[in-house]
């Protein structure tokens, strides 16, 4: 008797996954390889590839290799819904510069991060050359820097379909259904997700699409779908700048020299407008020195790196001062050895899935509207993929469900920064509208992602994921709970 119900047992097993196939055309499957990411040596790491259909509509198509890591906890009664993460960009890689040896999610989990489609690692990776030429084409030769740039996306573009690679595959949906393939390869019953800005939206895609098989959410600074972000990218920028003008009132100690900073920086970067400025630049590894052009958006780009930097961000008034003065020199320089020395240029994969998701849905009439308000940043882009781009770019978008707020009342832990000038505080709130077992975590003096980046966060992390419906409680000053 017990024989033929562990035979019968065996026999639905076999038949729900196997018509699980059939539905979906494929069977996903495990390769591995070697590993990228170097965990703690007490820890048993295992690397590997999930194979996958590139296009899912082409199921008997081109296949393409997302590596990912798995790393074992060393708790003999750890529990068994692992704790999975895939990072934010879009673009990012998951395999690079993550630290968990230390991690109170590996106390009783095992890990895994999750390489996402045409990322660092993956296998194509949508790397796109073409466009850092081009940016630095533009600087040496005082070319028009926008119209440059997108002749290098669309020689990109051109390369990577030579290449056979389908950019409308590299998507959120497909990420998301990525996701759900891992799981059911490694046959993981249950999952707690954790993102971070785009990928927190994508962790949420996961869970509209597959809820079933989600115990948790830990989403960092999350860029929820239902978002546009270009629809407020300068406004989210200008609130990160008005409460760094706030905290230099209250907290400097020198106020004649900051006073009325923020009146000040929106009279002087509106009264350059359109103006050009020039620099004598020195090229590493060249002799002769090159006059470069350079603009209110160059100097807005440096603003805009200080207000990311987790120690410039309190030289931002300092800053402004010294820019209103006129003193452009060592910051444009600074910025220029960047564009040659560091710039990277978009990617293929950050274009489209930038294109897919956010641009085939925003709407061009708001995104100008910023810049009628807010003129002292008008023609800025402070997201590198931006409307002309994505008109270059030519993907299909993703489907409409997917941009769709949804209900549920899975746990989940939501973090922002204060003084994050990407994905503000509101969108946590607009998150727990809709998900109102969610809990939320404002660190007041943190930029984008606090949760992921401090001791601080790791211990709540630890906390929810022992009991994700109990309410998160704070002590500090600078963190709130709520």
């Amino acid at each position: 008797m017990i024989k033929s119900s562990i035979l019968i047992l065996a026999i639905i097993f076999f038949t729900i996954r196997f018509s699980s196939a059939q539905e979906k055309g494929y069977t996903p499957k495990i390769e591995p390889c070697t590993c990228w990411l170097k965990a703690d040596s007490n820890l048993k790491t295992t690397c590997a590839y999930l194979v996958v259909p590139e296009n899912r509509s082409k199921p008997n198509g081109k296949t393409i290799k997302l590596p990912f890591a798995y790393v074992e906890s060393n708790n003999p009664n750890k529990h068994k819904d692992p704790v999975l993460f895939s990072a934010g960009g879009p673009g990012a890689s998951s395999l690079r510069g993550v630290r968990i040896h230390y991690r109170a999610l590996m106390k009783n989990r095992d890990y895994i991060a999750f390489e996402q489609r045409g990322t660092q690692y993956a296998l194509p990776c949508l790397k796109c050359d073409e466009v850092d030429a081009a940016v630095k084409k533009a600087y040496r030769n005082n070319l028009p820097v926008e119209s440059m740039t997108l002749e290098g996306i669309k020689q990109c573009r051109q390369n990577l379909i030579n290449q056979g690679i389908d950019l409308s595959a590299y998507n959120t949906d497909e990420n998301a259904a990525d996701i759900e393939d891992l799981r059911i390869a490694l046959k993981i019953d249950s999952l707690n997700l954790i993102g971070i800005s785009y990928s927190g939206g994508l962790m949420m895609a996961v869970l509209h699409k597959y809820p079933q098989h989600i115990r948790s959410l830990i989403l960092d600074s999350a860029l929820p779908e239902f978002v546009n972000i270009d629809e407020d990218e300068l406004t989210n920028f200008n609130e990160a700048l008005n409460k760094v003008f706030t905290n230099c009132e209250t907290d400097s100690s020198d106020k004649a020299k900051y006073s009325n900073i923020k009146q000040r920086f929106h009279e002087y970067f509106t009264s350059i407008g359109s103006k050009s400025f020039y620099i004598n630049y020195l090229e590493k590894g060249t002799t002769d020195s090159i006059r470069v052009k350079y603009g209110r958006n160059e100097l807005l780009s440096v603003l805009h790196g200080y207000m990311e930097g987790h120690d410039q961000i309190k030289e931002v008034p300092r800053l402004l001062t010294e820019m209103i003065s006129g003193n452009h020199k060592p910051y444009i320089t600074a910025y220029l050895d960047g564009v040659f020395n560091g710039y990277a240029g978009e990617s293929g994969m950050r274009l489209s899935v930038y294109c897919s998701d956010k641009m085939a849905y925003a709407n061009k009439n708001t995104i100008y509207q910023q810049e009628q308000i807010q003129p002292y940043m008008a023609g800025f882009h402070v997201n590198d993929v931006y409307l002309p781009m994505c008109s270059c770019w030519q993907v299909a978008p993703i489907a409409v469900e997917t941009k769709r707020p949804f209900y549920s009342n899975t746990p989940a832990l939501l973090s922002a920064g204060g003084l994050d000038d990407a994905c503000r505080p509101i969108y946590n709130d607009m998150i727990h509208h809709y998900m109102p077992n969610s809990h939320r975590l404002l660190f007041t003096d943190k930029q984008h992602g606090p949760l992921l980046n401090s001791y601080e966060g790791d211990a709540f992390i630890g906390k929810f994921l022992d009991d994700p419906y109990k309410k998160i409680e704070s002590d500090k000053k600078n963190i709130i709970a709520y």
